[in-house]
């Protein structure tokens, strides 16, 4: 009888405990999901089409047993396939910062790193890859994923220790937040990265791609169109120190300022229609201090991969492929509405082949036919100092020779827009 007493009284101081867990667990999810958005748990929200990175999923009500259709069981299955790159404790300390972990200040990092890792998923597994537990996974997916691993070491090349120790020169620095504008540039130093002595990433080519950054006036700190300059593009894709091929792979990173304080939402239509491209890597952007990786839209919502998750840190080697890769991988997706993001943002496309950045071209400016005197960004065929040749149509020639002059405008520097020499792009 005192026996099953003590039991009792035992079991009693449990239950407060647990009431505790649980409410501050609840509080948290509560928290998180009025800063960063509600998370999809239903088939139910899902009716309609979503863009995912270039690809349409069509969803419907028509559910399966499991209570989800088809659509969205694929969408799922493409969604959870993605790699996600969160915070991470525990690794190497950042150089004499003595900062083990980025929690707090490294979201904008993990979130170029997502949209990185993307690019190269594209490039070695293509975007078709599905992510299936029940097969092995090519060297190539482990390859990726060493990419970033959490370690100042040229094994990973895309850690956040060699991004900052690239990006000194763009501000960046451990604990420091930085806006999208830096991390592309430092993106695009790391790719050029020579081998020089005492730097620590010293591979002759990071990355199996090369990499564009358009910018906008004032090298993107207050705005402006940016200016995608083809001319420039073929040269850098086509003159290669190595001759093993005649078009080189291509990462393009286009950072942005829509606004102010919030995006403007003339912006938003164009925005939302950059996931539709076959060359969408997505969006690095967010909320306010919160950088998330945004990848799809459904409607007006946007759907992101959120970084602000704690997981400690893993290492990633091609050779053991037993590693258990789950932290990689998100079953959560979150939405948020698209006015809601921050106007400070990047968009990134991947260009396999001549052609891709033809067809990208031409989306890009069909887009900026239709922007209103408000387009993401403009095409051009030259950088010429002073004046640009900005064309509104592009095709290939039998040559393959990019862009060809259909429609093409010479205007200053102090004014982009074709569609209208009042109308400008603009922040209001």
């Amino acid at each position: 009888m005192r026996q099953s007493t003590i039991k009792v009284e035992e079991s009693k101081l449990w239950i407060p405990i647990y009431v505790k867990r649980l409410f501050y667990t609840c509080s948290m999810r509560r928290l998180q999901e009025r800063i960063l958005g509600p998370r999809w748990t239903s088939a139910a929200a899902s009716d309609g089409v979503i863009w995912l990175l270039g690809v349409c999923h069509k969803v419907s009500d028509s559910a399966e047993e499991s209570g989800i259709s088809p659509g969205f069981s694929e969408f799922l299955q493409d969604f959870e396939s993605r790699i996600w790159i969160t915070y991470r404790q525990g690794f190497e300390s950042i150089e004499n910062s003595k900062l083990t972990t980025d929690i707090g200040w490294g979201c904008m990092i993990r979130s170029g790193q997502m949209l990185l890792a993307q690019a190269l998923v594209c490039h070695h597994l293509g975007r078709a890859w599905r992510r299936k537990t029940n097969q092995p996974y090519p060297r190539e997916y482990f390859e990726i994923l060493q990419y970033f691993g959490d370690s100042p070491t040229e094994e990973c090349p895309l850690s956040i220790h060699n991004l900052l120790d690239v990006g000194k020169l763009y501000g960046l620095a451990p604990g420091a937040w930085l806006g999208p504008y830096a991390l592309c540039r430092t993106v695009e130093t790391l790719a050029k990265a020579e081998k020089k002595p005492g730097q620590k990433c010293q591979q002759k080519q990071v990355l199996p791609m090369m990499v564009y950054v358009a910018a906008g006036d004032a090298e993107g700190e207050r705005g402006g169109a940016p200016v995608l300059c083809t001319d420039d593009v073929v040269r850098i894709c086509t003159e290669r120190e190595d001759d093993s091929e005649e078009w080189a792979p291509l990462l393009i990173l286009i950072p942005l300022v829509l606004g102010l304080d919030k995006i403007n939402p003339r912006y938003l239509s164009a925005l939302r229609a950059t996931f539709c491209f076959p060359q969408s890597l997505g969006i690095m952007g967010g909320k306010p201090g919160a950088s998330t990786y945004l990848v799809g839209v459904q409607d007006d919502q946007v759907l992101y991969l959120d970084p602000h998750e704690v997981q400690q840190c893993l290492k990633i080697s091609p050779g053991n492929i037993e590693t258990d890769t789950s932290s990689y991988h998100c079953t959560m997706v979150r939405r948020m509405p698209l006015d809601a993001i921050d106007p400070s943002l990047a968009l990134g496309f991947y260009c396999h082949q001549r052609e891709d950045f033809s067809d990208l071209c031409a989306r890009a400016s069909e887009l900026a036919e239709k922007s209103d005197g408000a387009p993401l960004f403009t095409i051009a065929e030259s950088s010429r100092r002073g004046k640009r040749t900005l064309c509104t149509n592009f095709y290939e020639d039998d040559d393959g020779k990019l862009p060809l002059d259909i429609d093409c405008h010479i205007v200053n520097d102090a004014k982009i827009d074709v569609a209208s020499s009042e109308d400008e792009w603009q922040i209001l």
